[in-house]
């Protein structure tokens, strides 16, 4: 069974129709390396080519930088061809005197700013304006509470009160801006299965962005999140369907697994399953943009590109792949996920992830969802 890149998919219950493959933005605004101007917005103009029309941005993609490309490449195109989404969490603001830029994944980001987290409603206004102004567009399809995780915060207290202040405050300026017409959408934009299940529960949300927790190496939110979300109707996008690399193949010593380099159990796990893979004529990279998509919930994956060929190559990667059902001696057995001992530590704790340790490196659900 294959897919049509370019096939649409109604978002959930929102009146958004998507395709199924979608364009991630984070490394144009120099997630991890820097980029020049004219490639960055290349690879969105071949990105428009391939038939992608699911935009995915944040204001802290690049700090500023990743909307500014996205916007130049896409606001003379037709308005209503293209569904365009980005986040709030964190406002922009200039450097002060002697104030120097933070370094990191982001070192390829626009200089003299830096992100300041702000979940309020005021916050949440005032980084609509931003984001507004720098893609050049007057109204957003999809607006996404960004990174309210343990993964990304680290401290649970401060998780909880940026947790509340959304709720009591910031949701209450995305439900206007959603009553107002000016954006189609909104939900989440989280790592963690739970956080999106605390959030679903929380608010009247369309849909979610989940990050890596719905793969061939990860399908925890299988049994808690996609119930809730079917029974809500609120749909669900899938960034990361590489976790990081590591699923982009061949796997190799080094990979990366969720923003860093991969324990030795990962590798070990992923190369079980590319055996699999190899077994049945598939390549690793074809089946984990696959995978995702035979779920109904899921209505799109965003995986992120730095050139041209990467969105060509996974644009043929999903519509021409052919995937064979694995037989009964390639099903797992697999384990819950959480706490130290699932990953790389306490910041890993919270994600609900189910990790496949069997021989052959698959879970049943990903056996039964196959196409």
């Amino acid at each position: 069974m294959s897919f049509d890149p370019t096939t649409p998919r109604r978002l959930g219950r929102s009146a958004l129709e998507v395709t199924t493959l979608g364009f991630g933005a984070a490394p144009i605004g120099g997630f991890r390396a820097t980029l020049p101007e004219g490639a960055a917005i290349a690879v969105v103009d071949e990105a428009w080519e391939q038939g992608v029309r699911l935009f995915d941005t944040s204001p802290f993609y690049g700090y500023g930088r990743s909307e500014l490309r996205v916007g130049a490449a896409l606001r003379d195109r037709p308005r209503e061809e293209f569904v365009l989404s980005t986040k709030i969490g964190r406002t922009m603001r200039p450097l002060r005197p002697g104030e120097s830029a933070p370094e990191g994944m982001r070192r390829g980001g626009l200089p003299g700013f830096v992100p300041a987290f702000d979940y309020s409603y005021d916050g949440v206004m005032r980084s609509v304006e931003q984001s507004c102004l720098r893609l050049g567009l007057a109204r957003l399809d999809i607006l996404l509470i960004h990174d309210v995780d343990f993964w990304t915060i680290g401290d649970h207290e401060l998780l909880e009160a940026r947790f509340r202040t959304v709720i009591d405050s910031g949701y209450r300026a995305l439900d206007e801006l959603r009553r107002a017409g000016v954006i189609g959408a909104i939900g989440c934009g989280l790592n963690e299965t739970e956080m999106c299940l605390r959030f679903a529960r929380a608010g009247n949300f369309d849909c979610m962005l989940l990050a890596g927790r719905y793969t061939l190496l990860e399908q925890g939110a299988l049994d808690t999140l996609f119930p809730y979300c079917a029974e809500r109707g609120m749909g669900i996008i899938l960034g990361g369907p590489f976790n990081s690399g590591i699923l982009a193949g061949p796997v190799q010593d080094g990979a990366w697994y969720d923003y860093a380099p991969a324990p030795p159990e990962v590798i070990a796990r992923a190369r079980r399953i590319e055996a699999v893979c190899g077994r049945h004529g598939v390549e690793l990279p074809a089946a984990a943009l696959h995978f995702p998509l035979a779920h109904p919930l899921i209505a799109s994956i965003i995986p992120g590109a730095l050139a041209g060929a990467e969105i060509a190559q996974n644009a043929e990667r999903r519509s021409g792949a052919r995937h064979a059902q694995q037989p009964h001696r390639d099903r797992p057995h697999c384990r819950r996920a959480g706490g130290r001992g699932a990953g790389r530590g306490p910041r890993r704790a919270d994600r609900g992830r189910t990790l496949c340790r069997d021989p052959a490196g698959l879970s049943r659900s990903q056996r039964d969802l196959l196409p």
